[in-house]
């Protein structure tokens, strides 16, 4: 047993030991500037900001947690990591010795040299090492290190699908509330022309009001009935789709949620430094990783041109009587090395090279677009962020000055002194005002979650 113990001990000494072929990885320098043409400045990193923290309406955060329990891409991600870990430790376990216990027997009927009947029996038992590979020229090891960085790769995978499942989420329940809003408001308007056209029709049945009035009104009415069905349509759709990110129905006991104007989403985030994208987004740690694998499998293909050493070994006892097996006689041992040499394979193995180093390649372009698309969607972000609160109050004054004309043109209309036509042109005015103030609240909010995400925004539960 002892010479078992040694055996395998010098077996992992060299598999350990062996020299590496991988090139050394030189990383691309990011090819973005050192500076946002639009920075914000702020005392903590987006990427330290959680999303509750981030996202505070309560029926927001619940509909996080469901996604997060239930939604099926999430769950596909997980199962994934576990998957490519699987083939890491399969991977990594050619690096050591497999080692595995025997034991057998035979048991013939043979003649001897008279030509007599005799019959014989061979028992053994004993531990055997099958065709374990020294790695030498570190092939095993550089496999091994590939197939381990792909596994964190798609560790970070996850933490991107998780992260772009939070914002899906918030962005799909900032829909729900614009089509919530949009289809009360134009219910009420609605209800409000719905007055205006008896009292029209009242007026000229009176002789007080023209036909052209009444037509005018009933066009009007019918405008808002036929906007009022897309806008349930609306809702129905961004129902849908939320429950599609879910993974589940709406449970019914959901926390009240808050109105667009009053969501206390944050808009102001500071945006750091480019080059901190590099270590918080999820994404671009992946294709780095990624790219870390594509350089170990060149180092792999490039050992492939050495010989590869490899060793059975098996250590036991054989004999014909089960009670003399294990005296010290019995004892047995087999040491095979075998060492294999590639001559010639067709140019097999320099293809395999050249593959190996168009994918590096693939790995460096896909990593470098990987960070100047998140510069790209940071300074997106940023954008937003410089300009949607400006915009906003404007859009506020520009409502309220049409609610200041729709009364007064009411008044003067009740007056005599302006037509019906006027009128309508401010009760449209002010309708799609206000239409316009919700769909700028809700692009306000979606550019700050899209500004969160593409800051690497803080992922802790």
């Amino acid at each position: 047993m002892r010479s078992l113990v040694i055996l395998q001990a010098s077996a992992m000494v060299l598999a350990v030991s062996a020299c590496s072929l991988v090139p050394p990885l030189d990383k691309p320098a990011p090819p973005i500037p050192a500076t946002y043409a639009l920075p914000v400045a702020g005392a903590h990193r987006a990427a330290d900001i959680g999303w509750r923290q981030m996202l505070p309406d309560a029926r927001l955060q619940r509909l996080v947690e469901l996604a997060l329990e239930h939604n099926r891409d999430l769950r596909l991600a997980v199962l994934n990591v576990d998957s490519v870990r699987a083939q890491y430790q399969i991977q990594d376990a050619s690096r050591y010795p497999a080692i595995g216990a025997t034991a057998g027997g035979t048991r013939q009927r043979t003649q001897d040299a008279i030509g007599a009947p005799a019959v014989q029996q061979q028992l053994t038992a004993g531990v055997a090492m099958s065709a374990f590979e020294i790695d030498l020229f570190g092939r095993l090891r550089a496999l091994s290190d590939a197939a381990f960085a792909r596994y964190l790769a798609t560790q970070q995978g996850q933490q991107a699908a998780r992260l772009s499942l939070i914002a899906a989420v918030a962005d799909a329940y900032l829909a729900q509330r614009l089509a919530e809003e949009q289809w009360q408001l134009t219910e009420q308007t609605l209800h409000d022309w719905r007055v205006a056209l008896a009292l029209t029709r009242r007026l000229h049945a009176a002789r007080q009001a023209s036909g052209l009035d009444v037509a005018q009104a009933e066009g009007q009415v019918a405008s808002a009935e036929a906007d009022l069905q897309a806008r349930e349509r609306a809702r129905v759709l961004a129902r849908n789709n939320l429950e599609l990110l879910l993974g589940t129905a709406l449970p019914a006991d959901l926390p009240a949620g808050r109105a667009l104007d009053a969501q206390p989403v944050l808009t102001q985030l500071p945006s750091g430094l480019p080059s901190e994208l590099l270590a918080h987004r999820p994404d671009i740690a992946q294709a780095e990783l990624a790219l870390v694998a594509a350089n170990a499998e060149i180092g792999a293909a490039r050992a492939a041109f050495f010989p590869r050493l490899s060793l059975t070994a098996q250590l036991g006892f054989a004999s014909p009587a089960m009670g003399q097996l294990f005296k010290g006689n019995a004892r047995t041992w087999s040491f095979a090395p075998q060492i294999t040499q590639p001559l010639f394979q067709g140019g097999q193995l320099r293809a395999e090279l050249r593959l190996a180093e168009l994918r590096k390649e693939v790995a460096v372009l896909q990593y470098e677009q990987a960070i100047e698309v998140a510069f790209r969607e940071v300074s997106d972000g940023l954008a937003g962020s410089a300009t949607y609160a400006g915009q906003v109050k404007a859009q506020q004054r520009a409502v309220a000055a049409a609610a200041q004309r729709l009364r007064l043109s009411r008044l003067r209309y009740e007056a005599g002194q302006d037509s019906r036509l006027e009128l309508l042109d401010a009760q449209r005015q002010s309708y799609a005002s206000q239409q316009t103030l919700l769909d700028l609240r809700r692009d306000q909010f979606s550019s700050a979650v899209a500004l969160y995400k593409a800051l690497g925004g803080g992922l802790e539960k």
